[in-house]
């Protein structure tokens, strides 16, 4: 399956009590949808994953697969450092209606490679959707090497890697001995651009809450060989993305979406709301990115 371009992690709205606000879920997804998103990944690290419960796991995918209705694939992140555990959400987001999961690498039991391609066989055997791994060594204190990852590539329903190692030579690895039909994302924002020159297919973004139209225009760009034009995108793109991820994220992209109006709540402990200095960065960052934009228009 192809995922798109440009895959949103999206956040996950919360109420004023500080559970899931479907209201506000409903109208984030409709934006993104509306706003450059090709796919949407639900309860990744970006939407508090580490704060749900499967059941709010579990409702947050049924209810982002009944509002999405089809417009676009809904991955659900059902990975954890626990196989059998992960097995089981996984199983049941499937049933949820699901198009699609994202496994992250297990993290703090730190697996040896031959663990790592166990763990995420043994969950690709247990579903019939496709399969994206998601490889994020700053979080999960193991970095799935690229012989690891080709060797998944064989299984026929792992399709895809969010790659967030930051390694363009692992990346370079992994491209030039998987097929065609393998796809590798970004996980990193600002390294969109640099993995489409060396053959990726696309981004897991973060930015493309509030720039998702300007990331499109930048890959669609840099596929039809304007890439002056790209590289342009890109150079304004950067310091939003350096603001976004400026504190913890989802803190600094949530307060970007409620500035637009996309009501997004607050953050569960032990994320922590931004300060006035921190926000009036972030907003700082946005409306110069607005202002740049303005201009090439």
């Amino acid at each position: 399956m192809d995922f798109g371009r440009v895959s949103t992690a999206m956040v996950t709205p919360f109420g004023q009590d500080g559970t899931i606000d479907f209201e506000r879920t409903a109208a984030l997804i409709n934006y993104l949808i509306e706003n450059g998103s090709d796919s949407l990944v639900v309860g990744g690290t970006t939407g508090e994953s580490p704060t749900l419960s499967n059941d709010e796991k579990i409702s947050l995918f049924e209810y982002t697969v009944a509002i999405a209705d089809g417009r676009v694939p809904v991955i659900a992140g059902t990975g954890s450092n626990n196989t059998q555990g992960t097995i089981d959400l996984s199983i049941k987001a499937v049933q949820a209606g699901v198009d699609a999961l994202m496994l992250v690498a297990p993290y703090y039991s730190k697996p040896s490679q031959e663990g790592l391609y166990q763990h995420f066989a043994a969950v690709a055997d247990a579903v019939d959707v496709p399969i994206m791994i998601y490889n994020i060594p700053g979080r999960s204190a193991v970095n799935i090497l690229p012989e690891t990852i080709i060797k998944l590539s064989l299984i026929d329903n792992i399709t895809a890697v969010k790659e967030a190692s930051g390694n363009l030579d692992q990346m370079t690895d992994i491209l030039s001995n998987t097929s065609n039909e393998f796809l590798v994302y970004s996980g990193d924002d600002g390294l969109t651009l640099p993995l489409l020159a060396i053959g990726g297919h696309g981004v897991v973004s973060v930015a493309s809450h509030i720039a998702g139209n300007e990331m499109q225009a930048m890959i669609k760009a840099f596929t039809e060989g304007r890439s002056q034009e790209a590289a342009t995108i890109h150079q304004q793109l950067l310091p939003l993305i350096r603001a976004l991820f400026a504190q913890p994220n989802p803190a600094p992209v949530k307060v970007a979406l409620d500035d637009k109006g996309i009501a997004c709540g607050g953050l569960r402990l032990p994320l922590i709301p931004l300060s006035l200095d921190e926000k009036e960065m972030v907003r700082a960052a946005v409306e110069t990115f607005n202002h740049q934009v303005k201009l090439l228009k």
